[in-house]
């Protein structure tokens, strides 16, 4: 009987608590979404003389709301919406695409319980940019000169952390890494000609192949739809490019701080699976080294090519 009151017991304290916690109300508050947002661009450099900027392509944007917690921004709507995280709610961003053009820039707002407002302000910006002489006349030689994927040294291939870093820390390739395993990395050759001081050209020959992904991917028409990195037949192509201040912000102890801006989608630098942005890191009349966002969220690729 006393065993029998002490389960009792048990059982009507264990009740209590359970009930207790049951009527126990949480309260996530007002779900109201941001209120009162608003996008502030201030373009680096302007005045009544130049206004849409000195050319430098700065723009320091902040965006503000009632009841926001947190802030994300999309620089250019007329692409694939990619909205970055804003820390602080201020953010400059360079714009480097030549001449003066005008970004439809997409602001987020988020409140409580993953609410949201947006809005959208067009941004006209002004970007020049006239590369070091010294890096033309490495590149091309004054007229044309052709580079390959430079096989002989160790890091002529690797990947890395886009953000936060500037090396190949997650993979980097050794000596002949691909000799076997995709000859066409090493045969394909990349001719950059300045055809006059202010227009260039780049013609990629592929004797065994493009050196690519597949499907999405790929940066370059007519791959195969599915298929993990190899050598895919390619008749290579030419198409112009131009040189435009690096959107890295890689400091200039590490970096020329100018990339090469490819156009169109039949070229490409060494993989053929890169966006077409390419930063020379560095460059002298017989070596080459560059970097680019990969196809891969967050990553990086390095790629060292040596004259013919």
């Amino acid at each position: 009987m006393k065993n029998i009151s002490k389960l009792f017991s048990s059982f009507l304290i264990a009740s209590l608590l359970l009930t207790a916690c049951t009527d126990k109300q949480y309260d996530l508050g007002d779900l109201t979404a941001p209120t009162n947002i608003v996008i502030t661009a201030v373009v680096k450099g302007t005045s009544t003389a130049t206004p849409n900027g000195d050319g430098s392509g700065d723009v320091t944007f902040t965006v503000t709301a009632d009841n926001a917690l947190s802030y994300k921004i999309d620089y250019d709507a007329t692409n694939a919406l990619d909205l970055v995280f804003m820390p602080t709610g201020t953010v400059t961003k360079k714009f480097t695409t030549l001449g003066t053009n005008t970004y439809k820039v997409t602001a987020v707002a988020y409140g409580r319980g993953g609410t949201s407002s947006s809005i959208t302000k067009d941004v006209t910006v002004l970007s020049t940019f006239s590369p070091d002489p010294s890096i033309v006349a490495n590149l091309t030689g004054g007229s044309n000169k052709t580079w390959y994927v430079d096989k002989s040294v160790a890091g002529h291939f690797g990947v890395g952390p886009f953000s936060g870093s500037i090396t190949p820390e997650w993979w980097s390739a050794s000596i002949n890494e691909k000799v076997t395993a995709a000859p066409c990395f090493y045969t394909a050759g990349f001719k950059f000609t300045a055809v006059s001081a202010t227009s260039y050209t780049l013609q990629v020959t592929t004797p065994d192949g493009a050196f690519s992904k597949t499907g999405s991917l790929a940066s370059i028409p007519g791959l195969p739809g599915s298929g993990g990195e190899d050598c895919y037949a390619y008749a290579g192509g030419t198409g112009n490019f131009s040189f435009i201040p690096a959107s890295s912000a890689i400091p200039a102890a590490s970096s020329t701080q100018t990339s090469i801006l490819l156009s169109g989608n039949s070229t490409f630098i060494g993989y053929g699976s890169l966006q077409k942005e390419y930063e020379i890191l560095s460059i002298t009349p017989t070596t080459m080294y560059l970097r680019a966002q990969g196809t891969e969220t967050g990553n990086a690729w390095y790629i060292k090519l040596k004259a013919q």
